[in-house]
């Protein structure tokens, strides 16, 4: 390892205590990325080196192709100071020049091969050495250290250190902060141990493999490339996450065939990291409890089972939880049976709990808790969950007569849909929140609203109120589904409504990347229940029709809010794929009913392809920047009788023509067909540019001139800005 020549694949293990499950996808790829990316940096490696990382329960380890043994050599170039103050009139370097040079490490005799080069409007000295490249020790003593200190590690602990060098080490006594104790440190450069040391320990080329079944102990390395190889063999571990991860896919998969017909495990990515963060070799084994529990809703045996034994749950073809379960063991005795009696025990109170807690919850109806949701606390500037549920009820009565409103013609038929629609609207916007006081919900809070569905079922409620307490929370996170009822709908727009023009109206906005009302998932399940829903609601009479819920206690947050909501909305857009330029475009409109949104950006997208498109886009921002300069208020009114030049006089006429059959089809919600109706206006749009000056010095032409072109710009932009288009 001590030239430029000398290549290896090196390997850099750190053994420790068991770390945390959750953290250890985080920790192990940030130890691999930022130790390689430092050498990277230091020219150990070359930029687009191969980077293999692991992580097991016990370790932390990267594995990095062709490292060199030390870097190349740098030439440098530094400008030490003016020429006029660096020499004399003589040419003679000054006192300021040589002790400059002498702090780089160089003589008087350095003068003579100083550069001298223009530097701005002054002639400046430069000095060119060679700066020596870091060994790999260095090097990677430097890597291994920034690893460490950028660990995202959630919880550090302090521990003693009984093994340590330097005058200051006193063993039992000097301590160190990390995640977890760390026991053992391997460095190899091809099979040469690298001189490093941290945390108390120095480099090694042996590591420890499974605590229970490995073949040999410890597991003496052979050299950076035998390591994965090694540990599965001798060491019984599987040293990569991922493949740890998908070996476990596999061995599910195979044990619910074996299970049963059509039998498959739950799907939970976070509890396949986590459960392939607390084994080092997988063994997928099966377990069973009784088929009495099954008579308590699904929801709660599934949360125990993942929640607080880290099983994964067996599901028929329908999606129905069934009495079997899968065991991920980190020990793969010859007879399972052991390991498998002692899961179904350890599972069996967890279900039985949830047995009793069920039982218990059914012998009070769901209108017996609201008075005691007088007694919980919502916010200390917002009152309690009772007070809340009321507001939460006032606000759904609104958005009903909101919908009524926008539903037009609306029929006799229509009316009575409506009035059962705000009757049973406001039974469940009184009853959602009471579920919290339940003992389930008490154990497992995930399971809110669902198990106030689940009680509101068995209390035989009418129909759609125990679908909207169950889905009043939706979407509770991206992707989520959407209330599956008008009901439902009501009640969670008037839920997310409530938490956040209450938040806002106290001035709890979210900032950065703090959120701790997750207002912005609130405000993006608004805006997909509009969106996806097409419903015919203003947001901004939403907002304004909610606020008297709240009486004095807030002050008005609606233009803070509104622009809340288009932030959040053009992001959502953006992700669906539509262009900044079209979201732009819609958006600039401040559309107030959000349903209609897709719809616009359709017809901009439709429009934008038209070959009379980019012409009609510049020329309707060249009629904005025109109507902007124009002295007082444009009104869009035009008297034939002042129209001289054939091009206005054309122009006027297709406006005639075409105005008509666009604002049809706007009203008529067919907003492609109101844009695509204007592509006939470029031949006399492009007419009137060329051939008519509209600040003429008649100031009853200029007028009338800028009249038509601000009835040209309301027709063309019903839809959406096109001026956005513009390139």
């Amino acid at each position: 390892m001590t030239s430029v020549d000398q290549k290896a694949n090196l390997l850099v293990e750190l053994f420790v205590e068991e770390l945390p499950p959750k953290a250890l996808k985080k920790l192990g790829e940030s130890f691999a990325t930022v130790l390689a990316d430092s050498l990277k940096a230091q020219g150990l490696a070359a930029a687009d080196a191969a980077v293999t990382s692991f992580a097991s329960p016990r370790r932390l380890a990267v594995h990095v192709a062709a490292v060199a043994g030390k870097a190349a050599d740098q030439a440098v170039q530094q400008k030490l100071m003016p020429a006029s103050v660096g020499l004399d009139a003589a040419g003679n370097a000054t006192p300021a020049l040589l002790k400059k040079l002498a702090a780089l490490g160089a003589g008087p005799e350095a003068v003579a091969g100083l550069k001298r080069a223009p530097d701005g409007k002054a002639e400046a000295l430069f000095y060119d050495s060679v700066k020596s490249g870091a060994t790999l020790a260095e090097g990677l003593q430097k890597a291994l250290d920034e690893s460490l200190a950028k660990l995202p590690i959630p919880k550090v602990m302090t521990y003693q250190l009984e093994q340590g060098e330097g005058a200051n080490f006193q063993p039992g006594w000097t301590s160190v902060n990390f995640v977890r104790p760390a026991h053992g440190l391997v460095a190899l450069h091809g099979s040469t141990v690298v001189p490093v040391s941290v945390l108390g320990l120095k480099s090694g080329n042996s590591t420890q493999g499974h605590r229970f079944e490995a073949k040999v102990s410890p597991v003496v390395l052979r050299d950076a490339d035998s390591y994965a190889a090694q540990l599965r063999e001798d060491g019984a571990v599987i040293a990569s996450f991922a493949e740890r991860r998908a070996e476990i896919v596999r061995q599910l998969q195979a044990a619910a065939a074996k299970a049963g017909t059509d039998l498959k495990p739950i799907d939970d990515d976070a509890l396949l990291d986590e459960v392939a963060a607390l084994v080092e070799r997988p063994n997928v084994l099966t377990g069973r409890f009784e088929q009495a529990f099954l008579e308590v809703p699904q929801e709660c045996l599934i949360l125990t089972m993942k929640a607080n034994q880290k099983y994964f749950p067996l599901l028929d073809a329908q999606d129905k939880l069934t009495n079997q379960f899968l065991i991920v063991s980190n020990i793969s005795p010859e007879d399972a049976s052991f390991v498998i009696g002692g899961n179904e025990r350890v599972v069996r109170p967890r279900l039985a709990d949830a047995k009793f807690f069920f039982d218990q919850d059914r012998k009070k109806t769901l209108e017996s808790r609201v008075a005691g949701l007088a007694k919980v606390v919502y916010h200390g500037k917002l009152g309690t969950q009772g007070e809340r549920a009321e507001r939460v009820r006032a606000i759904a009565h609104e958005v009903v007569k909101q919908w009524s409103l926008g539903t037009v013609p609306i029929t006799v038929d229509d009316q009575d849909h409506f009035a059962a629609l705000d009757s049973k609207a406001q039974q469940a916007a009184r009853l959602a929140k009471t579920d919290l006081l339940t003992d389930m919900v008490g154990e497992f809070p995930e399971l809110q609203g669902i198990m106030g569905g689940y009680y509101a079922r068995h209390e035989n409620l009418r129909d759609g109120v125990a679908i909207a307490i169950e889905d009043h929370y939706k979407p509770r996170f991206a992707g989520d589904s959407l209330p599956r009822n008008h009901t439902g709908t009501v009640v969670a727009l008037a839920d997310k409504l409530e938490t956040l023009i209450g938040l806002f109206g106290i001035g709890q906005l979210p900032t950065g990347d703090k959120d701790p009302f997750a207002l912005r998932r609130h405000a993006l399940g608004v805006i997909r229940i509009l969106v996806e829903k097409h419903l015919p609601l203003s947001l901004p009479a939403l907002i304004e029709a909610a606020l008297p819920a709240f009486g004095e206690l807030i002050q008005d947050p609606t233009e803070p809010l509104l622009a809340f909501f288009s932030d959040r909305l053009a992001v959502s857009l953006r992700e669906q794929g539509y262009s900044a330029q079209e979201v732009d475009a819609v958006l600039a409109l401040k559309p107030a009913r959000l349903g209609d949104v897709t719809r616009r950006l359709e017809a901009v997208r439709a429009f934008a392809a038209l070959p009379e498109a980019a012409a009609l886009a510049a020329a309707n921002k060249r009629v904005g920047n025109i109507l902007k300069k124009a002295e007082g208020e444009t009104e869009a009114r035009v008297d034939t009788a002042l129209l001289k030049e054939p091009a206005e006089a054309a122009l006027y006429e297709s406006l005639q023509s075409v105005a008509p059959q666009a604002q049809q089809a706007f009203e008529a919600g067919d907003y492609t067909g109101a844009l695509k109706a204007l592509a006939v206006l470029k031949a006399p749009v492009d007419a009137f540019f060329d051939g008519v000056m509209v600040n003429a010095e008649d100031a009853a032409l200029k007028a009338n001139r800028l009249g038509l072109l601000a009835t040209l710009h309301g027709a063309m932009n019903r839809v959406a800005d096109l001026s956005r288009l513009a390139a």
